[in-house]
């Protein structure tokens, strides 16, 4: 087999990291090309970010975390074909209860997903993204998918318009993306190392040819790079997806870190590998394990000075519906769909939106009065904190009906938002489940408390008994105030000698949960 020119890295990719290193330096943040810089979060403050990049993240739940409490998304899975082959995947099954990528339950036309989208968008009036990622690639199957956004764009035109790709044949189709009203664009990258790529990717099928093995990776590295570059240069926004393959590509994502920056990267998403061995992947049934909670926060932590981090993200299904965390799919299936009568309104989801925003921006100068207050205090102790929440950046959830918990590093510099855990429902049907209980204080023991808007006495005790201190102080109220001042009483707890401050073990998280964490 005679192997394909191989692609240098574009002259636009090199100018876009010559332009872009000296801000990136200069401010200690991530830069994304004509988009503009952000800080160094997927935080909603908008900091000195430019107004056109502002419009465009903050109400996209995957670009700022402080959106996904607010704003839903959905998916449509109109492209099942795929040109890579990685060791983590498997779309063969699908399970109603499941949640991974590259998952679904129906295949849509284009025209069923508009009418998919109409649907949702009218019942799910802070809804605003739709994206298209799967459940193979998208730029795989480029009539279906470009075909799909037009139509998304006709009858809803105020949503945002977001494909997810691996990025092998991106770079034939920039044009199209920018023609289409595609302002999101996420590349799973997750190596620029062929060496490592080939230990990920057993084959590519590129320019009507398979190739595999370390020539494999080094086209797929190669074009994801110089479609990046293009984008950035369009001022597309790119986030990148990378797995975290313990003993593979965990520290070398730390070069990938680096290298996508320097290509205009607006924001990186370090994700744990799921290889359960029901799954099916080669990595699940060679005994592959994934990163712990505390492995993988290192690592974030550690990219985090170069550029935009995200930790909230879900691993979502290529048919998710709903905020991030929730699923929604049951009431949108095709059948329910062509029985619902559906007038979208813009105006109506419009205002619904701007609600949302006042009482974001409201929240947000609280927070920042809090900040002052506490700037003072010169403390260097950092703890973890599990939320219970159903959403809009509340303590609105029962510990017994958590799926999940939010986990947030609170310090005097407020609460960052660093992960979430999925869990088993404590309580099913009315009754409690004690092997629940025991599984979910385990994902949770690297955190001091608990924040639930409601808890029964027996969590409560054994929460209590394993350092884990139950909070229902502050039910329904901010998620990112009560925890600061929360942290506060600790602190005040601490130098009065009440308590002590204890590092806590590495959480054991069930990988079952990811299973039917939605």
């Amino acid at each position: 087999m005679d192997a394909p020119r191989q692609p240098e890295a574009s002259s636009s990719a090199n100018e876009i990291g010559e332009i872009t290193q000296p801000i990136a330096e200069q401010k200690g943040c991530g830069t994304s090309s004509r988009s503009g810089t952000a800080g160094c979060s997927s935080r909603a403050d908008r900091g000195d970010m430019l107004a056109e990049t502002w419009e465009k993240v903050k109400k996209h739940p995957c670009y700022s975390e402080q959106a996904h409490h607010h704003y839903a998304r959905m998916h449509v899975g109109v492209a099942p074909a795929c040109n890579i082959q990685c060791n983590y995947c498997n779309r063969k099954y699908d399970c109603a209860n499941e949640s991974r990528p590259g998952v679904i339950s129906e295949r849509l036309t284009p025209e069923q997903a508009a009418r998919k989208v109409v649907a949702v968008a009218s019942t799910i009036p802070q809804m605003t993204v739709v994206g298209i990622a799967g459940p193979g690639d998208p730029l795989a199957n480029p009539e279906r998918t470009f075909k799909t956004f037009e139509l998304v764009h006709e009858v809803a035109p105020d949503l945002k318009l977001c494909l997810s790709t691996n990025g092998l044949a991106l770079p034939d189709h920039i044009d199209i993306i920018e023609k289409r009203n595609v302002d999101h664009v996420t590349i799973t990258i997750n190596m620029v190392d062929p060496k490592i790529g080939a230990e990920i990717y057993p084959w590519i099928f590129y320019k009507h040819k398979r190739y595999t093995g370390i020539q494999a990776a080094k086209i797929l590295s190669d074009r994801q790079l110089e479609g990046l570059a293009m984008l950035a240069e369009r001022g597309i926004l790119c986030k990148i997806n990378s797995v975290m393959i313990p003993g593979i590509n965990d520290q070398h994502l730390i070069e990938v870190n680096k290298a996508v920056k320097r290509r205009g990267a607006f924001l990186h998403n370090i994700v744990p590998l799921i290889s359960s061995p029901e799954h099916g992947t080669v990595f699940g049934l060679n005994g592959q394990r994934g990163p712990t909670p505390r492995e993988l926060k290192a690592l974030q932590d550690s990219c985090e000075g170069e550029m935009h981090m995200m930790r909230h993200c879900r691993q979502c299904r290529a048919d998710a519906v709903g905020l991030l965390g929730e699923d929604r799919r049951a009431e949108f299936t095709t059948e329910k769909i062509m029985q619902m009568d559906v007038k979208y309104d813009v105006e109506s989801r419009q205002g619904y939106q701007a609600k949302i925003e006042e009482e974001r921006s409201a929240t947000t100068i609280v927070e920042h009065a809090d900040l002052a207050k506490r700037a003072d205090n010169g403390s260097d102790i950092k703890v973890l904190v599990a939320v219970a929440t159903k959403g809009s950046g509340l303590i609105n959830e029962h510990f017994g009906h958590a799926k999940e918990f939010q986990v947030y590093e609170v310090s005097t510099g407020g609460a960052k938002f660093v992960g979430y855990r999925p869990v088993d429902l404590y309580c099913q049907g009315g009754y409690a489940e004690e092997r629940s209980l025991e599984t979910i204080i385990r994902s949770i023991n690297d955190c001091r408390a608990v924040f639930i808007a409601k808890i029964g006495g027996c969590p409560r005790a054994e929460l209590t008994r394993a350092g884990v201190e139950p909070v229902d102080l502050y039910a329904y109220e901010p998620i990112d105030k009560s925890t600061s001042d929360w942290f506060v009483a600790y602190l005040d707890r601490l130098n009065s000698g009440a308590i002590k401050h204890e590092e806590h073990g590495d959480p054991a998280i069930c990988r079952s949960t990811l299973i039917s964490a939605a």
